[in-house]
């Protein structure tokens, strides 16, 4: 529950419920609660769930109106506030009041951040699968073979960090030569491998295109085998994408790489 959008609840409070193993959850996002009458709103639709399902919901918020804070105190669920957790505790040691003003973190109160998440979005939308062979202004250059996580971890570091990632996807001709592709080649020091494991591959290719050479587990192998042939060869470093989420990769490599974030999330 959120006065704004809920991104920051959904994400904190999945993190938290991630540990605890055999339990299933139903999740429900209620942004905009933003005023005293959608709070109550929100009351009666939490404690008609806990009615039907004969358990307490539990409440992950980011409320910054006390008011309507305290409306949603009155439902029979768990409440878990992390404004209230933790705007209070920073105030006391900072000695100062905060501004209790909704929307602050997904706003664009900072205009040169918007920005450079639009740039290089832009840029790594331009850059995809090889489609541009300029890559003079990238930060990274992915490489790999299909369905390797090349374009969603560009287009991640992107929004997230205003990072110019640009990815080429390593075709048959490129694995056959074992040499990193020439229109790579004047920018060794920029290229990030990613790879991933042969079962894990064959599937996302198979519900891309079924039963087809492309998902075959032959070539799917053998791709794989060239690909960190090349890696290992030119001394490419890479990650094994199998097990990460697009969060995790990009942290990563951004570690890895010591590439400066354009934008702090």
């Amino acid at each position: 529950m959120s006065d704004q959008t809920g991104v920051t609840a959904e994400t904190m409070g999945h993190s938290l419920l991630t540990q605890f193993d055999g339990l299933e959850f139903r999740p429900v996002t209620l942004p905009f609660v933003s005023s005293l009458d959608k709070a109550r709103e929100a009351v009666r639709k939490i404690n008609l769930a806990a009615a039907e399902g004969g358990v307490r919901p539990i409440i992950f918020g980011t409320l910054v109106q006390d008011d309507v804070r305290e409306i949603v105190k009155q439902a029979d669920a768990l409440f878990l506030d992390f404004f209230e957790a933790f705007v209070g505790p920073i105030e006391r040691e900072l000695d100062t009041r905060s501004t209790h003003r909704a929307g602050r973190a997904h706003g664009i109160a900072d205009t040169t951040a918007y920005t450079a998440r639009i740039n290089a979005t832009n840029f790594a939308l331009a850059h995809d699968d090889g489609t541009s062979r300029d890559y003079s202004h990238s930060d990274v250059i992915l490489v790999g073979v299909s369905r390797s996580g090349k374009t969603p971890t560009c287009l991640y570091m992107a929004m997230q960090y205003g990072v110019y990632a640009a990815n080429y996807p390593l075709t048959e001709d490129d694995l056959e030569s074992s040499k990193i592709p020439p229109v790579l080649a004047p920018y060794r020091a920029k290229l990030y491998g990613l790879t991933i494991s042969p079962e894990r591959l064959q599937q996302i290719r198979h519900e891309r295109r079924p039963d087809s050479r492309y998902a075959s587990r032959q070539q799917v192998q053998f791709e794989l085998r060239a690909a960190e042939a090349i890696f290992a060869r030119h001394g490419i470093p890479y990650i094994d994408t199998t097990e990460c989420s697009i969060e995790e990769i990009s942290s990563r490599i951004l570690e890895a790489t010591g590439i400066e974030r354009r934008v702090r999330p």
